[in-house]
């Protein structure tokens, strides 16, 4: 992980343990770093599992074999390698995560199809099979550890780790939500973020865990942006271990499932807005709410031209509130607009109603908003009732810095 942390940056959180979950961290020496970069996570038996991924054609080995394990909808382990993708690496790049999978399965006595892994860091270079077997090994035999620890192990560029909670109560029962994530750049997720994991103790039918996890990615995950370009390894996972000992959850009509569901949505929530806040070089962080839209898509992808406008995210950067970007975007973005009911706004002010500037438009206490590191832009297009929130971040010198010396 980074050493300068973010200005954005929340303390990590105090997340329970989960029954049935026990992670351990190891040292794989992907690279020449002096920390932990392999996190392995036993499942109980009977664990159930959901994910959403990336659509980037250019993924890795580990998003193809994951794709088809969640459709078992069992897992038994988890293996996170930090610091090298393994993605663009061909049949070498496969042979290491089924050599993994192989390796964890036999300590376990599972299916080696119950072992999921993820890889994050440089692109094009195939993992070590030694380095990775050697980490596991290690892995397999380590102290439990804590979820601070697990957290800052899958971090590549991320300059603090991140953590979120949320509880509910089920049939009677206080069920609990502990997750990890990280990202930093390349974040404009496609069904997923960069790596992200999910655990609790309720029981979920799998096909259900599935159907809510990928309605909250839609509404959190797929909603942010750092810098427009998508992972070849966004994975997101969610693993239900039914410790919790309450009836299964198996759909809607299940008592409970609304209030996990919510805390699901939660945790999902929380976990997206921390990756922004993280996002590489990143000072403010942006919230664009477009309403008046003619459905929730629509306004999700205006939302979205705007969050990835390099004009209006170097605008944010030097607190210049130069609207006619924001209205630049709109206009871009390929879905129906009106010049002449658009509407913008910053921090709850408007600076232009129904296509015009306003007349009374005072700038300073937009400029105001401006400087500080939370930031709310609003857009009407007074056209119908979609609407939706996306959450990005400013680009500044510290993202070309980063990326400039990503692989030095």
């Amino acid at each position: 992980m980074s050493d300068a942390i973010s200005p954005l940056a929340s303390p990590f959180p105090a997340l329970p343990p989960i029954a049935g979950v026990t992670p351990r961290v190891a040292r794989a020496h992907y690279k020449s770093w002096d920390r932990c970069d392999l996190t392995y996570v036993e499942l109980a038996e009977g664990t159930a599992v959901a994910g959403v991924f990336t659509r980037n054609v250019c993924c890795s080995s580990e998003v193809e074999i994951g794709r088809e394990q969640v459709k078992a909808g069992v897992a038994r382990a988890l293996i996170v390698n930090a610091g090298n993708a393994n993605a663009f690496t061909g049949y070498r790049g496969r042979e290491a995560v089924e050599a993994i999978m192989a390796q964890v399965g036999a300590h376990l006595g599972c299916a080696p199809a119950q072992v999921f892994v993820s890889s994050t860091g440089v692109i094009g270079v195939p993992l070590p099979r030694d380095k990775a077997q050697a980490g596991v090994a290690a892995a397999l035999t380590a102290p439990a550890c804590g979820w601070e620890d697990a957290a800052r192990t899958i971090g590549t560029t991320d300059t603090f780790p991140k953590g979120a909670t949320a509880t509910a109560i089920v049939g009677g029962r206080k069920v609990t939500l502990s997750a990890i994530i990280k990202g930093s750049g390349m974040i404009a997720p496609d069904m997923a973020t960069m790596l992200g994991y999910i655990f609790t103790d309720a029981a979920v039918a799998p096909a259900f865990l599935q159907q809510m996890l990928s309605a909250a990615g839609a509404e959190t995950f797929n909603c942010i942006t750092v810098d427009s370009d998508t992972s070849t390894s966004d994975t997101v996972l969610a693993f239900a271990t039914c410790k919790a000992g309450h009836t299964r959850l198996d759909s809607f009509d299940s008592p409970g499932a609304d209030a996990f569901a919510a805390a699901l949505h939660d945790v999902c929530r929380q976990l997206a807005h921390l990756v922004v806040r993280d996002g590489e070089g990143a000072q403010k962080f942006i919230a664009i709410t477009v309403t008046g839209a003619v459905s929730d898509a629509s306004a999700r992808i205006i939302g979205l031209a705007i969050a990835n406008s390099p004009l209006v995210k170097t605008a944010i950067a030097g607190e210049d509130a130069n609207w006619g970007r924001v209205v630049m975007a709109v206009g871009k973005a390929g879905q129906p607009a009106d010049r002449d009911r658009l509407s913008i706004g910053f921090g709850g002010i408007w600076a232009a109603r129904d296509g015009q500037p306003l007349p009374d438009y005072d700038e300073a206490p937009v400029t105001a908003h401006l400087k500080g590191s939370d930031i709310a832009i609003a857009v009407d297009l007074g056209l119908g009732d979609g609407r939706a929130t996306v959450w990005t971040c400013d680009l500044t010198h510290g993202y070309i810095a980063i990326n400039a010396d990503y692989r030095s």
